[in-house]
């Protein structure tokens, strides 16, 4: 199926819930908001479901916009859409939802995507919001201001302000044409990368400052542990562009984030320059995302935890 086709079997149904990913980031949410948009210029009906709170730097495009979680659900819809999600654990608790529609569709850049839906349209791209665009072009409908700025927002935080190496002509291109239609891109990417709460920046202060290096100073490995997010005032959202601090490093070939979820259980974001295949690394751990940036959940005591990913990295190097 192609990208035509795809979109074309997306709007034939008169409605759709759309899930977006745990712990959502500018991608998720910039597709969901802007599907959303979409089905309402339409005359369809949609909305937007996902099982964690979304983060307070959001909330410029959220006015007027609810966002459900799975047991407020009530009413059917003729179809299910899954947006930037790459396996079933990233719609985590949602799933059971999400599969209760023999209509199901998965949009989606990831190259580790396991096309758990009925409709999957899945290709490598800097963005998810990138792929929404061309399936919103083919469906006749208008990028308006709103919209562009929900797809910005996802092209913006998906390529690092688009300096990471996902970033094509393409990517380039989509941008610009959202500009045209009205995007405020300074004003996102200011929100996005400049913008923070004192929280925050004390949190990434703590962090750096217990900054560890491995394997010759080729990795280098931060963690965010529970009680930090407490003494900080933050929440586990705020820790998103952590990893592009130690990633920087000159003689860094990866960066590794252990963020602490919960007991035991640690959430693994990992980032390359280039010369390891980090998806391979968090396919190992049943994870999975980019061949530059992936991730996975690895269970166990910290030290275990931390051995484990850098004994495997090791490996690579």
């Amino acid at each position: 199926m192609n990208l035509k086709e795809f979109s074309d079997k997306l709007f034939s149904y008169d409605s759709a819930l759309i899930f977006c990913h745990n712990r959502p980031d500018g991608d998720t949410l910039g597709c969901g908001l802007a599907l959303k948009a979409a089905f309402a210029q339409k005359g369809k009906k949609a909305d937007i479901v996902c099982v964690s709170d979304i983060p307070l730097k959001f909330g410029f495009l959220l006015s007027g916009v609810r966002i459900f979680k799975p047991n407020e659900i009530e009413e059917k819809y003729a179809a299910h859409v899954a947006v930037d999600c790459s396996a079933e654990m990233m719609i985590n608790d949602a799933y059971s939802l999400f599969v209760k529609n023999t209509e199901t569709f998965n949009v989606d850049h990831h190259v580790s995507n396991t096309k758990y839906a009925k409709y999957n349209y899945v290709e490598n791209t800097g963005a998810c919001c990138e792929i929404l665009y061309g399936i919103l072009k083919y469906a006749g409908v208008m990028t308006d201001k709103y919209i562009s700025d929900c797809l910005i927002l996802g092209i913006v935080t998906d390529t690092g302000n688009f300096m990471h190496g996902n970033t094509t002509e393409n990517t380039l291109s989509v941008a610009g044409r959202l500009l045209a239609s009205g995007a405020a891109l300074h004003d996102i990417s200011y929100r996005m990368f400049k913008s923070q709460p004192k929280s925050r920046a004390t949190l990434h202060s703590r962090v750096m400052s217990r900054m560890k290096f491995y394997e010759n100073d080729r990795v280098a490995l931060i963690s965010i542990l529970k009680k930090d997010l407490e003494e900080c005032s933050a929440t586990s959202d705020m820790t998103e562009g952590f990893i592009d601090f130690p990633l920087s490093v000159d003689g860094v070939e990866v960066a590794v984030s252990l963020l602490e979820n919960r007991e035991n259980s640690y959430k693994i974001s990992l980032r390359s320059k280039g010369r390891v295949n980090v998806n391979e690394i968090a396919a190992s751990f049943g994870g999975g995302g980019h061949d530059l940036a992936s991730g996975c959940v690895i269970c166990g005591f910290y030290e275990d935890v931390k051995d484990k990913i850098i004994r495997a990295i090791s490996l690579s190097l």
